[in-house]
């Protein structure tokens, strides 16, 4: 990233001396004030345009670079849901499972529970 930075440092004294370079070079040529002035507006208008079409440029690349990002959003969200569907249908099915085991575990406890109690009374009536 630094260097992207250093680079567009360095682009931007570039331009910018290749302007007062041109701005000098205009003012001290060897013709009228009036033709000179001329000159100036006509390089001006002409930087204007094309500082102009640039940004235009630079608008419209914005813009795809947005709409892409946002299908790309709209993508990551779309596989967000599923797998959160995914997950939840398999913790429903855990969670069953689980009921399951608790509930025969339950009925094992209380089989073993009321086993004894018969047992316990024949061993009453038997005495």
């Amino acid at each position: 990233m630094s260097e992207r930075d250093e680079f567009g440092a360095f682009l931007v004294g570039f331009v910018v001396g290749g302007l007062t370079g041109a701005v000098v070079a205009l003012l001290f040529a060897p013709q009228s004030g009036e033709e000179t002035r001329a000159l100036i507006k006509d390089k001006g208008i002409e930087l204007r345009d094309k500082a102009q079409v640039s940004a235009e440029e630079a608008y419209h690349r914005a813009e795809q670079l947005a709409a892409d990002a946002r299908v790309r959003a709209d993508e990551l969200a779309k596989e967000a849901k599923e797998r959160a569907t995914e997950l939840a249908n398999e913790v429903r099915e855990r969670g069953k499972s689980a009921v399951e085991t608790v509930r025969e575990r339950g009925k094992t406890a209380i089989e073993a529970v009321r086993k004894p109690k018969k047992s316990e009374g024949d061993e009453a009536a038997a005495a």
